[in-house]
């Protein structure tokens, strides 16, 4: 049977932040991927989002989104949020409470828009904004770059719909199967004191 105390705890969860930190350059790592949940009216609404960048103390998630979205207007009228992030070979989940800032227009977003490449930008130059009812199925996207990359200068158009979503983590919840017994606890504050939880 499996032992944990409080110590090996805390070596889990900073495994499981350099786990995170892998994510970001290989796109083969399950968490590249997260599920982000936002509150719309009182309802949960959940999509999945690619994971840009990993920053510590404190600890901050960042992913890219069209300014336009619905997750964006969700955001602004309630800033709490959740991440999710589920290995199946590892057997592992993270549950993540945040607060979220937009950045939009600012330096943050700027240099990361300088680093988007013309495939990515593309997608923000899309004619509707995410989420808008059409009457039939159409590319999202200019006509004319359909099936090419944009150029630089024509690409620049999309910089008015980008923006960047910070996380900042308020609580972080980790549970790891097992079949003799799951470990599941959850860290917050400075994420130095661990709270053990059933499962």
């Amino acid at each position: 049977m499996i032992k944990v105390d409080k110590k090996s705890a805390i070596k889990i969860f900073e495994r499981e932040l350099n786990f995170i930190r892998d994510s970001l350059k290989n796109s083969e790592n399950p968490f590249h991927f997260f599920y982000f949940t936002t509150i719309n009216n009182k309802k949960p609404e959940n999509r999945t989002v690619v994971l840009r960048d990993l920053k510590l103390d404190p600890i901050r998630l960042f992913f890219n989104t069209d300014f336009r979205s619905n997750k964006v207007n969700e955001l602004k009228k309630n800033q709490l949020c959740s991440a999710l992030f589920y290995d199946n070979k590892r057997r592992i989940q993270l549950r993540l409470n945040c607060e979220a800032n937009i950045h939009k227009n600012n330096k943050l977003a700027k240099t990361i828009w300088d680093k988007t490449p013309l495939q990515s930008r593309k997608c923000y130059m899309a004619p509707y904004a995410p989420g808008v009812h059409l009457k039939q199925w159409e590319p999202n996207l200019p006509k004319k770059y359909i099936d090419c990359d944009p150029e630089k200068k024509d690409s620049e158009l999309g910089y008015k719909n980008f923006s960047v979503i910070e996380l900042l983590i308020k609580s972080f919840e980790i549970i790891e199967l097992h079949y003799d017994g799951h470990i599941r606890f959850k860290l917050e504050n400075d994420f130095k004191e661990v709270e053990f939880l059933s499962s």
